[in-house]
Parts: C-alpha cells; structure tokens; sequence
C-alpha cells in the first residue's frame, strides 16, 4: 500500500456518503413500526428470528459497498515504482561478433562461437545500467538487436545467434560500420563498439581501417578482440553420409590490422584471447575500464488498479439486487 497512489485523490471526498448512507439506515431503522401490533406478545415467546430478519441489514450493506468502491475507482488508484535520483556506471556498448563458419572450431569449449556468446552473456548480466546491442557478421553483417536497457531481450536474442545465417567469410569492415551506424547518434558521454573476431577480413564493401577512422570521428572507442589459440585448432566437418570428422586448421587472425583498428579510436586497444579464460580476462579488463559515472532520474512506472474496484462495485449491486428482489421477496 505503500506504493499506492491516487491520480484524482479529491474523488476520495465522496467517500463521505457512504458513512452518511449508513446514518440514514440506522434512523430509517429504529423508526420502523412493527407491521403487527398486538396487546400481548407472550404468544409469539420461543419464536427465533428468521435468517431474512437476521440479514435484512445485507441487502444496503452491500449498496454502500458499491458505492465506496466506486468513488475509489473514480479517484484512480495508481500502483508505481518510486521516482529516485542516483548516481549509476552506464555507458552505450555495442558488441559486434563473427559468426562465420570458422567460428565452430573447437579449440575453445564447445566452440569458439558458444564460448564468446557465453562469455559475453556474462558480460552483459555485470553491466545492468548500460544500453547495450549486438551486431553479428560473416560476410555479411545485420544488427541483431539496436541499443537497448532489455537486457532480458538482449540475452535471448544473444543466445539464439548461429552460425550459418548469412553468407560465410570475414567482413570485419561491414561488421564496424555496422555498429558505428547503431551508436553514433547516441547521446551517452561514452560510447564503445567491441568486435570480436577469429579470421583475416576477405569480404564486405567497406574497408576496415574507413570504418575505424569513422568511429573515430564520432567519438567511439573500439576494443578488437582476436579469439583462437596458437597454431592449428580442430575443425568439424561432415561428410556425405553426415558423420563428423575433425580437421586441424591454421589459426589465422590479422593482428596488425586488428590493432591498427583499434589504436585509432581514443583509448582503443587489442586484445588476443586464446583459451576461454583468456576471453573472460579481456572482458573482465573492458568492464574495469570502461566506468563511466553519470546522473540518472529513475521514474516512477504506474499502473492503473481501478479495474478490480469496479468489478467489486458490479458484483456488490448484483448481489443486492438479487438479495432484495428475489431471496426477500420469497
């Protein structure tokens, strides 16, 4: 009750007629007359009231009932959230992630792909107050889910992204601008594109160096996170009959280039992730980096709670109409 207000609290001066109501029974009441009048009432010794008798007080109980219920109603009771003024960490963060075919190499556990989007779950669960999105790339890229404070939506959408959607190849180029084209009009005193890769940029139209020039111009800073380990690493394949075999393939990641890309953008900087703890390090250093004190207002959120008072208000006039006009009448 202590998160309940009311958007017309003066409608609540009509509750005054119900007690009123009651007054004018009670007068009504002891006014009354008995309806047989007679000299001696020793006839009548032994004889109980009714149950009609007993309840004859139901029928306006339950009109005086209504009536407050629906004055309540009138006034809009109003559930809500209180508003509170705090200080949090948020900044806009958009991770961009490959999802090409190379991705299902299985040096980190189950994959490299299942490992990232585990570890970047994790990464988002930490960071509560931050818009965040999620772009994903081959040799295509499409956003996945636009900056947004759903975490919830995030997680889901996060968890159902595979490999295979789009056409396969690296496109690291397309993937950044991507990104830069959700958060460059963002308005958060810090902005941050992650981009996450395992291969060498063989696809896409825009040039990956264009691109972090361009999230330079708008302020963005990129972390580049190069995922595989050291030499080969085994690759599932099926053959013709759909059996899986392994292949060991060169790990092959342009690291120059990854950390040119980054070393553009203010404070950006390269990372090389080669076992799965290795990732939830970088990741752990980005989420230390990257606090950003800002002031928030957080708003109230109401909700209307009339309806159920109206529903009261309802069922206790049909009750008193039925009572009144069927059970006293019998």
């Amino acid at each position: 009750m202590g998160n309940l207000t009311f958007a017309h609290p003066w409608y609540l001066l009509g509750l005054v007629v119900v007690p009123l109501m009651v007054v004018w029974w009670l007068i009504r009441y002891r006014k009354q007359e008995a309806a047989v009048q007679h000299s001696d009432i020793a006839v009548f010794d032994g004889i109980g009231k009714s149950l009609r008798v007993r309840l004859r007080w139901l029928s306006y109980a339950l009109r005086c009932m209504a009536v407050g219920a629906m004055v309540v109603a009138l006034a809009r009771p109003q559930s809500q959230l209180s508003r509170q003024e705090m200080t949090v960490e948020g900044i806009d963060i958009v991770m961009a992630m490959d999802i090409s075919g190379s991705m299902l190499a299985e040096d980190f556990r189950p994959n490299r792909l299942e490992a990232a989007k585990k570890v970047a779950s994790d990464f988002i669960e930490g960071r509560k107050n931050d818009r965040m999105g999620l772009v994903v790339f081959a040799g295509q890229a499409f956003t996945q889910v636009p900056l947004t404070v759903d975490h919830h939506v995030l997680q889901q959408q996060l968890g159902s992204v595979k490999s295979g959607v789009v056409r396969d190849g690296t496109a690291l180029g397309d993937g950044l601008a991507t990104a830069i084209n959700r958060i460059k009009d963002s308005e958060a005193k810090s902005k941050v594109i992650i981009l996450l890769t395992d291969g060498v940029n063989n696809q896409g139209s825009v040039d990956p160096l264009s691109a972090a020039e361009i999230a330079k111009m708008y302020d963005i800073r990129l972390y580049t996170i190069g995922v595989g380990s050291l030499g080969k690493a085994p690759y599932p394949f099926r053959d013709q009959l759909g059996r899986v075999h392994y292949q060991n393939i060169d790990v092959e990641i342009d690291e120059p280039l990854m950390r040119q890309m980054a070393e553009m953008t203010d404070d950006g900087r390269y990372f090389r992730a080669t076992n799965k703890k290795a990732l939830q390090e970088i990741f752990s250093q980005i989420d230390e980096m990257e606090k950003s004190k800002i002031d928030v207002t957080q708003y109230a959120q109401t909700k209307d709670e009339q309806a159920p008072l109206l529903w009261l208000a309802l069922l206790a006039l049909a009750v008193e109409l039925l009572i009144r006009w069927v059970w006293f009448k019998m």
